[in-house]
């Protein structure tokens, strides 16, 4: 490990090398490891450890002081503070959306109208153009995934396929929205433009978003032929319809939110105009009182309509229920904020970048650190922006254009954050859909597909552009 002179005047501070970095890693994967398989522990106390793990090397061995260690952590915190304030919002909506019979709704006219046989495609194009049009994963997740997950249980297909359905087309929308926060992050962070970044992931998502089309289509056909499948529709209707007053109207909310968002209204205000359209509906519509309303958005919604499924999926929301979310993702960013001011994570890129050889080699090496980055430090927003600073100069060094690595920041660190259970994302989307990480993670078919699709298109070279070749107006210094 190098030296560096402290700037207090006490014990210089060391530059962490690879293995010394590697010590929290490991703790936090078997810490995990050992909670979710032996103990059946929730995953923040071991978080928690190795949060205190890290801080220790980093004062201790490293010789930082307290007061930077601190610092990394609330600097990590109030970077994701945004989203974390939006993942209390969409709390809010989700009770008053069910509390207001819009959710419950969308239930019932789905089921009308969607067919068994083509469900699932259905589901994807649906979540895709929602998230396109929003340009957040999250709000699609939120609103339209907790309907299509409920829609597929009446059909007989299980929550965690439709889940990873919803996942696959939140996160493309994600990943192609101009109005989405990683997209515009992400050629900020590289050096490229907006539309000439979105551009450039036609190749990649494209064809991962077929490949999944095309999964989702032979899932399908094994739930089309049960035999009970109208007496279970008919019979969730029947439990809507008695328990709600269900309405065409009540599918106005989800256009005025896309509408929203489409005109360029921020997205704190926009999701709280969303929670008070939610509170008009539930008190107009579905008669509730203020006091009922008020529990309703503190604890969440408690479905009564005597049917199993239906009381299980529409039991949900509440601010209160977002806590467990609040608290997980904190745990995640502390021990991510202490990992990246100690220097430990960029001594796990630099090692990493050393064995890139070749234009896949470096793509390979770029994806790797930004699913690194997801599982240590748990948020999305600081994959991309962590990796685009470690490997820019790598990129303009070996003369490629900046949309090659904004695509590669997108193509693993965006796609596969709501793959880590820990990350923000994953939170977020097992939250709003009531359906475990690694229970949906097998079949978020457009997340696992598109960053082996990334990789086969490094290797081979196609659509890998020159940064000489490229127009100088799609380049931003």
């Amino acid at each position: 490990m190098n030296k560096k002179e402290s700037a207090d005047g006490g014990k210089p501070r060391r530059e962490p090398g690879l293995l010394i970095s590697l010590v929290p890693i490991v703790t936090v994967f078997v810490l995990l490891l050992l909670s979710l398989t032996i103990f059946h522990l929730d995953i923040h106390i071991p978080l928690i450890f190795a949060a205190i793990v890290a801080a220790t090397i980093s004062v201790l061995v490293l010789h930082n002081r307290w007061e930077d260690v601190e610092k990394g952590i609330i600097t990590s915190i109030m970077n994701a503070m945004q989203a974390i304030l939006i993942a209390c919002i969409i709390g809010l909506i989700i009770a008053a959306w069910i509390g207001g019979g819009i959710v419950p709704s969308l239930i019932y006219y789905g089921l009308k109208i969607l067919s068994p046989q083509f469900f699932l495609v259905t589901c994807l194009l649906v979540c895709s153009v929602l998230s396109i049009a929003t340009g957040s994963s999250w709000t699609t997740a939120g609103t339209m995934g907790v309907a299509m997950v409920g829609i597929g249980s009446g059909m007989g297909i299980p929550p965690a396929i439709t889940a990873g359905c919803v996942v696959s087309g939140a996160y493309f929308g994600d990943k192609m929205s101009p109005f989405s926060d990683t997209t515009n992050l992400a050629p900020a962070v590289a050096g490229t433009t907006l539309f000439a970044h979105i551009r450039h992931m036609i190749y990649t998502t494209g064809i991962s978003y077929v490949l999944a089309l095309i999964g989702f289509a032979v899932i399908n056909f094994k739930y089309t032929s049960s035999g009970q499948l109208d007496s279970t529709v008919e019979e969730v209707m029947g439990a809507l319809r008695n328990s709600f007053e269900i309405s065409p109207l009540l599918v106005l909310p989800v256009i005025i939110l896309v509408l929203m968002i489409v005109f360029k209204v921020p997205a704190i205000p926009g999701l709280i105009v969303s929670v008070l359209i939610g509170i008009v509906c539930a008190v107009t519509v579905q008669g509730m009182g203020v006091g009922e309303l008020g529990t309703v958005l503190q604890y969440g919604f408690e479905a009564q309509t005597q049917n199993a499924m239906l009381d299980e999926l529409l039991s949900s929301g509440g601010l209160q229920n977002m806590m467990w979310t609040v608290s997980l993702i904190l745990c995640s960013l502390t021990f991510g904020g202490i990992m990246f001011q100690s220097g430990m994570l960029d001594a796990i890129g630099r090692s990493i970048l050393r064995v890139a050889r070749g234009t896949g080699g470096l793509i390979c090496a770029t994806g790797l650190t930004a699913i690194v980055v997801n599982l240590i430090c748990g948020e999305q927003y600081l994959s991309i922006l962590l990796t685009g600073k470690m490997y820019r100069e790598e990129y303009e060094r070996r003369d490629l254009a900046p949309q090659n690595l904004s695509r590669t920041l997108e193509d693993f660190g965006t796609i596969t954050s709501p793959l880590v259970p820990w990350t923000t994302c994953a939170v977020a989307m097992s939250t709003y859909m009531g359906v475990a990480t690694v229970d949906y993670l097998p079949w978020a078919l457009m997340n696992l597909i598109n960053p082996i699709v990334a990789i086969i298109i490094g290797f081979t070279g196609w659509t890998i552009k020159k940064r000489s070749e490229v127009d100088p107006a799609d380049l931003v210094e």
